[in-house]
């Protein structure tokens, strides 16, 4: 991955990040990785947990942020939640799977939209 890719990917993930807390999420956990791929961040929100996958991209050019969930990121998404979940048995309970897509906006706040339970 390109370093421009990086820095665009960890900036939208402090972008999320920020976001979320501002709505009341707890983040507990940033970049956990297992045998299953990487959780972007982990949050809670009350007595749920949330994993959350972020999409950033510095313009629509090439489609919008979320249209790059595809089927199989999506079952990455799930298996790799399943396994946080069956390593941390403190977070018993309910849980889902957000998706954050962020648009870089040149000179203006970045646009963020936060699709919730994304994979029900």
């Amino acid at each position: 991955m390109s370093r421009q890719k990086q820095s665009l990917g960890r900036w939208g993930e402090a972008a999320a990040a920020a976001y979320l807390e501002a709505n009341g999420y707890q983040i507990i956990d940033r970049n956990p990785r297992n045998e299953y791929g990487e959780v972007d961040l982990v949050a809670r929100l009350g007595e749920c947990t949330v994993f959350i996958e972020v999409k950033a991209r510095s313009s629509n050019q090439f489609g919008f942020p979320e249209e790059a969930i595809t089927p199989a990121k999506q079952q990455h998404m799930l298996e790799a939640a399943e396994s946080y979940l069956q390593t941390h048995p403190e977070l018993d309970g309910d849980w889902r799977l957000d998706v954050i897509a962020i648009l870089r906006v040149p000179g203006g706040p970045p646009e963020i939209l936060h699709f919730e339970n994304a994979l029900s």
